[in-house]
């Protein structure tokens, strides 16, 4: 019969790894969008930015943040990537401990790595492990985004949460898992390029007049949309090519079924563009329209 061995890790890498854990967790918020479920996000910068995944904020342009002293606050979405499944949130608050900054693409494979977060509801969960690859993954229109791979053990209400590196510095944002037992982070170097970009951004105005309808797409069931009932001369709109009659299906990759949902879409992506699916002459249609100043 086989006999399980242990084999334990060094005193010392341990200990540290507990004072890591300790030293960061003041920096690791709770993100809740809806009445169930929810994810981890983690303090960016002194001035209230918090950094999340865009998955964990869905469609909502507010949600709520719990910090680590078990304060609440509501947050503003103010920048969001589909592509790169980052969010960038804003809370009334200062002077928060960020956690320092590493840079990702001087990562190796086989690093240790520490991720914390809140998997199944539970705070302040921490986990290790090695990097077992680097590398891109495929995210559409011929693009790809770069990636960091780990054998970390994640699990539901760790997405949004930091990725660390044996001094405790940030090196990744911890994005989803791959057979169970793989999981993928956001290079830091590649958020913080992100975030830079975004932070100076502003949602977007169409300028358009909206009217709720209910629409059929080829192929379908009815759904509720926005028929463009009016566009305004010099308009965003009208220089992006939208004409009334058209109906707004998605924005961003999100239905808009009502105003609401359309305000909550109107962000531009990192590259200041904003993806339009609109009904028109009962064909479906693809728009992307450049945001001002880019």
């Amino acid at each position: 019969m086989a006999t399980f061995v242990p084999i334990y890790l060094p005193g010392d890498l341990s200990q540290e790894i507990a004072e890591i854990a300790s030293r960061v967790r003041a920096s690791i918020v709770q993100v809740q969008a809806h009445s169930h479920g929810g994810g981890a996000g983690f303090v960016w910068g002194e001035r209230g930015q918090i950094i999340t995944n865009q998955h964990v904020v869905g469609q909502h342009s507010e949600v709520k943040v719990q910090l680590a002293d078990g304060s609440a606050h509501a947050a503003q979405v103010v920048a969001r990537s589909q592509t790169l499944d980052l969010a960038l949130l804003q809370i009334e608050a200062h002077g928060l401990p960020s956690i320092p900054l590493a840079d990702s693409a001087r990562l190796r494979v086989g690093e240790l790595v520490i991720a914390i977060g809140h998997p199944w509801g539970q705070p302040g969960v921490v986990t290790a492990g090695v990097v077992s690859g680097i590398g891109e993954l495929p995210v559409g229109d011929g693009r790809t985004a770069s990636y960091i791979r780990s054998d970390v053990r994640l699990a539901p209400g760790n997405s949004g949460g930091p990725l660390l590196n044996a001094r405790g510095e940030l090196i990744g944002i911890n994005a989803m898992i791959f057979g169970g037992d793989l999981s993928v982070a956001i290079p830091s170097h590649v958020a913080r390029r992100w975030a830079e970009g975004a932070a100076q951004q502003q949602p977007i105005t169409l300028g358009v007049q909206l009217q709720p309808v209910a629409v059929r797409a080829p192929g379908g069931s009815a759904a509720p949309a926005l028929l463009i009932a009016g566009v305004a001369e010099g308009s965003l709109a009208e220089r992006g090519g939208l004409f009334v009659g058209d109906v707004l299906l998605a924005v961003g990759g999100q239905p808009v079924a009502d105003a609401a949902h359309l305000r909550e879409a109107l962000l531009p992506d990192e590259h200041g563009q904003l993806a339009i699916r609109i009904l028109r002459g009962g064909q479906i249609a693809d728009l992307v329209i450049q945001s001002e100043g880019q």
